[in-house]
């Protein structure tokens, strides 16, 4: 109960730091991009950070943080009053689409570094047998596939993999129609039933990190 209640705290203060920023900053005034409002939440070398639940950026397709950004900076993603994460990040997208090419860039030149699994405790063989429908556009080997417009999971934080199934499951993600993609994945999260099963795919999903 005391984790929750600090992690609630932690994300209302990035919450009202952000809102701050959009406030007193203009577009132009943050063109070109200022690295360190990427690197105040997901790390200074991009592994994320579980305090507020922002997931490693280092070694993520280019073409999929690029659109994950422009969802943020055109309201398709980080809207829901439920969605405490996206609401969080999505003032800080105030970017226009040369700043985000120099985002990804900049992100590109990170090491990929596989975050470490945290999430051991579930049914693995459940989860395999749950994952096979996320391997049609995931791939087998949970490595993403462009061509699906589907990222890699494996190597992905697994608490921000559970927060998020979590949240297309509840409709705080993928709500969008316009949001193609996300709402694609909001239908096909109907496959997990439970929590359980969100613990479980995820559990598997972390036997398949590349190293």
């Amino acid at each position: 109960m005391i984790a929750r209640v600090k992690h609630v705290l932690i994300l209302a203060a990035l919450m009202l730091f952000s809102m701050q920023v959009a406030a007193q900053e203009t577009e132009q005034e943050r063109e070109p991009f200022d690295d360190r409002y990427c690197m105040t939440c997901h790390g200074i070398d991009g592994v994320g950070n579980f305090g507020v639940q922002a997931p490693r950026l280092a070694g993520m397709e280019p073409w999929y943080l690029e659109r994950q950004l422009k969802l943020f900076r055109d309201g398709l993603r980080g809207k829901h009053p439920e969605d405490t994460e996206g609401l969080a990040m999505q003032p800080m997208a105030v970017l226009t689409d040369e700043s985000i090419t120099d985002i990804v860039a900049w992100v590109g030149t990170w090491e990929y570094k596989p975050a470490p699994a945290t999430i051991t405790a579930g049914d693995k063989e459940h989860g395999e047998s749950l994952y096979q429908t996320c391997a049609t556009c995931h791939g087998i080997n949970a490595e993403g596939n462009e061509s699906m417009n589907a990222p890699a999971l494996a190597g992905q934080n697994d608490w921000y993999l559970v927060t998020q199934l979590q949240n297309f499951k509840a409709g705080y993600r993928g709500y969008r129609d316009d949001d193609v993609y996300g709402s694609q994945m909001r239908q096909m999260s109907g496959v997990l039933q439970t929590r359980q099963d969100i613990i479980d795919v995820v559990s598997y999903i972390n036997t398949l990190r590349k190293l």
